[in-house]
């Protein structure tokens, strides 16, 4: 058994590996900001304690693992450092805990968690998986085969894991901050490509994805006829969405899946594409996809009386879109109400009339002000420059969300990878208080 102490425990990869670590049987806490996260729930469900930073938190004896956000001078890393403790920044951690097992890693621009969750979900009821999903959920299961995980492009983190296989569901300009544009995202991508053991399950409709390299078989899945698995006769339910695969020009079968949008259908392509990679049998694969609940934070719903409240952690245009194809396909008829929150002024500021055209695909449109990161300065741009460019758009102020109360039997989507959460719990709360 090995003491670790995690410096950024809430973090959306810290927490389900501190949660898989504990349930491997180690000593396991961390420290972090006393503001609460949706991550937490997880670790004091299984008794991980939370501090608030302190030097005096380390000490002998104890392996670090560093979250991506903490630099090499936060005081908890330098005192470890003084005490000559072993230390590993999260990225680095993870890829050595992945060469254990079977390991897949989940990777693109887009898709990442819930096709991560989607694949846990399946392979955990058919062989002994152990996992971690950006959504803050991790599980360590004894005696595993398989490891499923999420790997972010962020920074090239993903170069650190050498997987069995890989999962790619697009490549896109992302985290502007970082990549100097799509060609440097292209470039990462491929290096990734190079490391990956053997196999890539790869996005055929994604354009990008069309001339990765590797070193491996590469299996192409998506709507179009020259992919290898290939979605036919999607049709949604009131049950979800059905569809037949083709693999190459024969018939696979007939899936179901409880989610709606193309995005979804791809999800589940690349899960069913990877479980046939591995030989799992297919129609325990197929009974799998029917009970998938989802991931937190991507659509995830709840009523409020005659209206249906979407949490999304959708961040770029094309989530967006996804997200209101998505309320569009399971709620035909219904208002779609985008209530969305910016997350970085960069992102914005390089995608601007990109966010203005996806949002402007629901019916009502509503902007919260900019979630900022540390690693950038305000006031390049301002809310009020993407509510320009969408006609009939309104600003949404804290204390201000019962205007949505206009919205009856409406579809509402509060989307954004920063506390847009707590534009909906104000909400919630005044139409209770009202009730």
């Amino acid at each position: 058994m090995n003491r670790y102490h995690f410096v950024g425990i809430k973090g959306t990869g810290m927490s389900p590996l501190a949660q898989i670590l504990n349930d491997m049987n180690n000593e396991v806490r961390g420290s972090d900001v006393e503001k609460a996260f949706f991550t937490e729930e997880a670790l004091n469900r299984k008794g991980i304690e939370i501090l608030p930073f302190d030097p005096e938190n380390i000490t002998e004896g104890q392996i670090v693992v560093q979250g991506n956000a903490f630099t090499d001078d936060h005081p908890e890393v330098v005192r470890a450092r003084e005490l000559g403790l072993t230390i590993y920044k999260y990225y680095e951690f993870l890829g050595e805990l992945a060469d254990h097992y079977t390991s897949v890693a989940i990777t693109g621009s887009h898709g990442k968690t819930s096709t991560t969750g989607l694949l846990a979900h399946v392979m955990r009821g058919i062989e002994p998986t152990s996992f971690l999903i950006g959504d803050g959920t991790g599980e360590g299961v004894e005696d595993s085969k398989n490891f499923v995980f999420e790997a972010c492009e962020y920074k090239r983190h993903f170069l650190y894991y050498r997987p069995d296989y890989a999962i790619m569901t697009n490549i896109d300009f992302d985290h502007s901050d970082y990549f100097s544009g799509l060609d440097d995202v292209i470039d990462a991508f491929q290096e990734m490509a190079k490391q990956v053991k053997k196999g890539i399950i790869a996005c055929g409709d994604d354009e990008n994805l069309q001339h990765i390299q590797a070193n491996v078989p590469i299996v192409y899945y998506g709507f179009g006829a020259h992919n290898d698995f290939r979605a036919e006769n999607v049709e949604s339910t009131d049950r979800g969405t059905t569809f037949d695969v083709f693999l190459r020009d024969d018939f696979y079968g007939t899936f179901r899946i409880p989610g709606y949008g193309n995005h979804s259908v791809l999800n589940a392509l690349a899960v069913i594409a990877t479980c046939d990679y591995e030989n799992l049998p297919k129609e325990l694969v197929k009974d799998r996809l029917e009970t998938f609940n989802g991931v937190k934070r991507r659509f995830s719903e709840s009523t409020l009386g005659n209206q249906v409240l979407v949490d999304d952690y959708a961040h770029h245009p094309r989530e967006i879109s996804a997200t209101v194809e998505a309320a569009r396909k399971k709620y035909a008829g219904r208002e779609v109400v985008a209530v969305f929150q910016p997350h970085t002024y960069t992102r914005l500021k390089s995608f601007m009339d990109d966010f203005a055209a996806s949002l402007a695909e629901a019916d009502a449109v509503y902007l919260c002000d900019i979630f900022g990161s540390a690693r950038e300065q305000e006031g390049t741009v301002t809310i009020e420059d993407l509510q320009s460019r969408i006609e009939g758009a309104n600003v949404l102020k804290r204390g201000g969300t019962q205007v949505l109360r206009a919205h009856d039997n409406a579809v509402l989507l509060f989307m954004g990878a920063g506390d847009i959460q707590t534009y909906q719990r104000e909400y919630e709360e005044i139409v209770r208080q009202e009730a």
